[in-house]
């Protein structure tokens, strides 16, 4: 799909690439827009065993697009009020919905600027791998904006609430070691290694067993908003399922036979 928003995939690795370099790739309408379309499509797919989310260019993402908001500063508070919310709601929350819930593992490779919906998309994805050149901030608050694309349910996850509120309220700049501290990404990698380092994580994603891994993302989602009792339980048919695959049966007859597994996804 052209635009603001490509999406390529090559050996069923799926790349999802804001594509808007002349602008540090920022969040425009139109970028919304593509955002949930590719969302759609990525959900529709059955070729793809791992989505990898990245910017063109030098940065990942700088924030939402003021330039393109300010468009809309001559409409009425009341008007204002009922378009963004729309915006918002119609775009931005069914794709990070949709990233959310997909089987495959989403990695996020972060490059120069990762700033407002660009962390918030970031940090929606299940790894992120980022060039220790990057630099970090959630953004909002610096134009009187709350924030968006779940800022506010992944923060305090990551990093727990008072950490949040101090990222959040005052929406300081800071770089990958710090992120990497938080846990706010995976691996902080040298920038020319950016790509090696992200191509390795995926091939190891790739070469590991598919259910299982979809049955851990979905399981660790799901573990915030359930009792022991109803986790527990959910921990058992997961397991269930995932002893009925034929990986499963190759992981057991490689540990016997002191062999690396060859998994083939089922």
């Amino acid at each position: 799909m052209a635009g603001t928003v490509l999406l390529t995939v090559d050996q069923r690795v799926a790349t999802l690439t804001l594509n808007r370099p002349e602008a540090l790739n920022a969040l425009s309408v139109e970028m919304m827009q593509d955002l949930a379309a590719v969302a759609r499509d990525l959900a529709a797919r059955k070729d793809m065993d791992v989505i990898v989310v990245t910017g063109a260019g030098d940065h990942f993402m700088a924030g939402g697009d003021l330039k393109d908001f300010a468009r809309h500063l001559h409409l009425s508070p009341e008007a204002r009020l009922a378009t963004f919310k729309a915006m918002i709601a119609q775009h931005i929350n069914p794709t990070v919905e949709i990233l959310q819930g997909l089987r495959q593992p989403v990695v996020a490779k972060v490059r120069g600027a990762c700033a407002g919906f660009g962390l918030s998309l970031m940090l929606g994805c299940d790894l992120a791998v980022c060039a220790d050149n990057a630099t970090f901030t959630t953004a909002y608050a610096g134009v009187g904006l709350s924030g968006d694309g779940g800022a506010s349910y992944f923060l305090p996850r990551v990093v727990g609430r008072r950490k949040a509120m101090e990222l959040l309220l005052l929406a300081e700049r800071f770089d990958a070691a710090e992120a990497l501290r938080l846990g706010l990404v995976t691996r902080s990698v040298p920038a020319a290694d950016l790509e090696a380092e992200t191509d390795r994580l995926v091939a190891r994603l790739q070469a590991g067993p598919r259910q299982a891994l979809c049955e851990i993302k979905h399981l660790l989602m799901d573990s915030h908003a359930n009792q022991l009792e109803s986790q527990l339980q959910n921990e058992a048919e997961a397991f269930g399922r995932c002893g009925a695959t034929a990986d499963f049966a190759e992981g057991v007859s490689a540990f016997i036979e002191k062999r690396k597994p060859t998994f083939q996804g089922r």
